[in-house]
């Protein structure tokens, strides 16, 4: 008799399918529709591992989970689900599922998630560390496969009580997944304190996070109480961790090290119970050789790791962020439920979005007033496209370093009218810098540029339907 599998599935013609794919590979199946049987005779029965749909009769696959998980803590348990979320994910993980599948899969990643499951099995009694997931409240959004490996490393690190260090670029959600952590945690009821290391002056920093008594220093006319004491036994978030001096990356190693912090000027020992997050977009290992930061501290701090995919490494999910963002902006500008044109939606899957979640997001509320409460068009999205789109050349460039660039290409035969080439690029920053400092309004752009809005609006068309992709920009020295 091959190894024994539960199978929970509402769906009579999947469920027959998966016992069929499940019989053939060698397993011996029992299937069941109801959330709550399905529990039943998990308990009772003898299984090697549960596998469970997420919406059903009865009782819901989460809540199978947990229960299940709680009774049977070594079992392994495969959810499925036609509609997985983020919330649905990480909240599957937290709760000890094994792994989490969004329908449709394939049948082979099926079984091989089966066997590994299988094979982890251990029938002796005791608490076990399965993986887990959550629910829809994170802001977090994407159904692709990096997403859901993310939701699945929050899910576990929810459970655990690890410094976690967050890597990732700007814009693509640092902080939402220190949100994440913290609300599917044990600390969830606790505060949650975030400190920006980058928008306080060094001079300040040690005062905000530690706190300071009456008369420290200067104008310290009250006694402040620091980030660490306000995060009490909930969780502190130190974003941009990678900027900090090294003065007070040495204070903040003590205090990782000891569990508590002085005031400034205080002398008082005052415990500390908050878990520490923290978020970079810088390579701390590259700073470490350059001596720019403590390599001590690193390893205090990075206990867990979660690095965020780019917008690029999930391009499939820039329909979901669209949907999402536009429900979030009519929900608060109080206006009906607006929606985009299929070339408008095309246009954003094939940019750069060199500023991730963040320039995409920037881009669609620019849009959606564009619009006015009608369908966003193409030429509504490039328009707010060249106008939020982050320029692509370093500052130290020159425009020399750019002539000489384009001149080697064409003397390569990489180029064909280069001054005709070298006179766009110079329009398109020209057009794109006026827009963005103008705040995107066009009447004002046009006129310092001393054009019509509706040659402006004519060369952003243009810019728009010929992008070059990576190629040499117009630096701004």
């Amino acid at each position: 008799m091959g190894l024994r599998v539960l199978l929970v599935e509402s769906d009579i013609s999947v469920a027959i399918a998966l016992r069929d794919a499940l019989g053939a590979a060698g397993y011996t199946v029992a299937t069941l529709t109801r959330g709550d049987e399905g529990l039943a005779r998990a308990k009772e029965g003898v299984f090697e591992v549960v596998i469970t749909a997420l919406r059903l009769p009865g009782l819901s696959g989460l809540e199978v989970v947990r229960q299940l998980h709680s009774a049977k803590p070594k079992l392994p348990i495969i959810m499925m689900a036609a509609f997985g979320t983020t919330e649905s994910a990480i909240e599957a993980t937290k709760h000890g599922a094994f792994e989490y599948l969004t329908k449709p899969f394939e049948v082979p990643a099926l079984l091989q998630i089966v066997a590994k499951a299988a094979a982890c099995h251990d029938p002796t009694p005791g608490r076990a560390g399965a993986p887990s997931c959550v629910e829809g409240k994170s802001g977090i959004v994407g159904s692709s496969p990096v997403m859901q490996k993310l939701y699945k490393e929050i899910g576990l690190a929810a459970k655990s009580s690890l410094n976690v260090l967050i890597c990732g670029e700007t814009g693509s959600g640092k902080e939402l997944v220190a949100r994440a952590l913290h609300q599917y945690s044990s600390r969830a009821e606790e505060p949650f304190v975030d400190v920006n290391c980058t928008a306080i002056p060094d001079t300040l920093l040690e005062s905000e996070l530690f706190g300071h008594e009456r008369g420290a220093f200067t104008n310290a006319e009250t006694r402040r109480i620091g980030c660490f004491e306000r995060a009490k036994r909930g969780t502190i978030f130190l974003d941009e961790i990678g900027d900090m001096s090294p003065n007070t990356q040495a204070k903040l190693l003590r205090v990782v090290q000891e569990k508590h912090i002085q005031r400034v000027g205080g002398n008082e020992k005052i415990k500390v119970e908050a878990r520490i997050l923290s978020a970079t977009q810088r390579d701390l290992y590259a700073a470490i050789e350059a001596n720019q930061f403590r390599e001590d501290l690193f390893y205090r701090l990075s206990g867990i790791t979660i690095r965020l995919p780019s917008l690029k490494e999930r391009m499939e999910d820039i329909p979901e962020l669209v949907n999402f963002f536009l429900r979030r902006f009519c929900l608060e500008t109080a206006v009906e439920t607006s929606s985009i044109r299929p070339e408008a939606l095309e246009f954003l899957q094939t940019q750069k979005w060199r500023g991730n979640v963040r320039e995409l997001q920037n881009v669609i509320g620019h849009s959606l007033l564009l619009a006015d409460h009608h369908p966003i068009t193409l030429a509504q999205v490039q328009q707010a496209y060249a106008a939020t789109c982050r320029l692509l050349i370093p500052a130290n460039r020159t425009v020399a370093d750019y002539f000489a660039e384009l001149i080697a290409k064409a003397k390569q035969g990489e180029i064909r009218g280069l001054h005709g080439r070298m006179l766009e690029d110079m329009e398109r920053e020209l057009f794109t810098l006026a827009i963005q400092m103008a705040e995107g309004n066009n009447a004002r752009a046009a006129r310092w540029l001393g054009v019509t809005r509706r040659t402006l609006r004519e060369r952003l068309l243009h810019f728009g339907r010929h992008q070059h992709g990576d190629q040499a920009r117009l630096p701004q020295g």
